[in-house]
């Protein structure tokens, strides 16, 4: 059996045992360890797939992974929400759909801050939900918004996923966090003009509330001022060239731990964050070490250069190419998470994707934006799970119609993006220039 066969039957068994249910990271590490062996022998195969994980893992990149992962808890459990979705609330209530419009710009202000998809959704499951369904509005259309929301923290800096596009393709970390800013608040404004455009379509989907008076939406603003210091200290310090994004992640993780203690946080409620953030960040570390195993093999059994030059050759405009690598992260995404998505198949498509001539950044904010496409898409619409877990009121069928709207808007956005690249590529040239 020569390399490329034992890479794709490497590959068949790695997508028939996720697909069953086996961990990720546990099948990317056996398949590719066999297959690393079976290749190359069992001395250099072994001890190859033994060093991957430590050499690559002390990157120091990486160590931007628990910085973010880190401020979206203390956050959390420092009470540092509650004033964001109190200021939207104030100064967009009046709009139609005004609390679901205010849910999106908060669960926006708190992605910010967050990186963590599934946070944002638990809790503003907690903090809007209530309100929305208050004052009468359908419960499909508050638990969709929240889990639509959420999905926001995929794209908008510092995210998680961005950070991982980042360490598998090998692209500055930097920039990957500048491009997801514009395309962040672009899919914000997307999502309100839907929630806006539906509620002055059926009004009972969701009213406006009456307009706070300006003192009111005065007072809402100094409680949303520790998070856009946050965001302020991490932009500004990677932008002026002050700190890295590693140094950045660190430093914004110092400040919301100071504004929380300053709050009142308790022990108790910090050491639950530093416990969340040590499990997420193992998880996470976990699957980079599998994966990184599988990536090697695949290297050995040249799979990506293969599949690089068949996509080339396709008789198909580029866009056409593209348009269909898409449609297979979404198939992918309603069976996988968005992680074990990434890391498994962007050694492969990311060659084909820059052989096309797509640029990598620009190429990283759609698929990051794919993932986020992917919570929300059942049978694993992870978000959909998350808001139906914390709001056991609300049937998990009721949450995934509720979200269908916001399919359809992402699909939108996404078309922006493949047809106006400025939009996600802007920022970072103006910064590099």
């Amino acid at each position: 059996m020569d390399e490329f066969t034992i890479g794709l039957v490497g590959t068949l068994a790695l997508l028939l045992m996720v697909f069953a249910g086996v961990r990720v990271f546990i099948v990317a590490a056996l398949v590719g360890m066999f297959g690393t062996i079976a290749i190359i022998g069992w001395k250099a195969g072994a001890g190859i797939s033994g060093t991957v994980p430590h050499s690559k893992s002390i990157n120091y990149a990486l160590g931007v992974l628990p910085m973010f992962i880190l401020i979206g808890f203390i956050a959390y459990h420092g009470g540092l929400t509650h004033a964001l979705f109190r200021a939207a609330r104030a100064w967009v209530g009046w709009v139609p759909g005004g609390l679901a419009v205010a849910s999106v710009f908060a669960t926006a202000g708190f992605a910010a801050v967050s990186g963590a998809s599934t946070a944002t959704a638990a809790v503003f499951s907690r903090v809007a939900i209530p309100h929305m369904l208050e004052h009468g509005y359908d419960r499909r259309l508050a638990a969709g918004v929240v889990a639509a929301g959420g999905t926001l923290a995929s794209l908008i800096p510092p995210s998680a996923i961005l950070v991982i596009y980042a360490i598998i393709v090998e692209e500055s970390v930097g920039t990957l966090i500048l491009a997801g800013f514009l395309p962040g608040i672009v899919s914000a404004l997307i999502y309100a003009l839907l929630i806006i455009g539906q509620c002055m379509w059926k009004p009972e989907l969701g009213r406006a509330i009456p307009s706070p008076p300006m003192s009111e939406r005065m007072a809402s603003i100094p409680g949303t001022i520790p998070i856009f210091v946050v965001v302020a200290v991490i932009f500004y310090s990677m932008y002026s060239g002050t700190a890295t994004p590693t140094e950045a992640g660190a430093l914004g993780a110092f400040v919301v731990l100071v504004v929380a203690l300053v709050k009142g946080m308790k022990w108790g409620a910090l050491k639950e964050a530093l416990l969340e953030t040590a499990k997420l960040t193992v998880m996470i570390f976990a699957l980079i070490w599998g994966v990184l195993i599988f990536v090697r093999f695949l290297g050995y059994a040249g799979l990506p250069q293969a599949f690089s030059e068949f996509v080339v050759a396709l008789p198909f405009p580029p866009v056409v190419v593209m348009i269909f690598i898409l449609l297979g992260y979404a198939v992918l995404g309603m069976f996988m998470d968005a992680i074990g998505m990434l890391l498994l198949t962007l050694p492969v498509v990311h060659p084909a994707v820059i052989a096309l001539g797509y640029d990598p950044i620009w190429f990283g904010i759609i698929v990051v934006k794919m993932c986020e496409v992917c919570l929300i898409t059942p049978p694993v619409g992870l978000n959909c799970y998350v808001v139906a877990a914390v709001r056991p009121d609300i049937p998990l069928g009721d949450v995934f119609r509720g979200i269908g709207p916001f399919f359809a808007a992402d699909v939108v956005t996404i078309g922006l993006f493949l047809a106006f690249p400025e939009i996600v590529l802007w920022l970072p040239k103006l910064v590099n220039s």
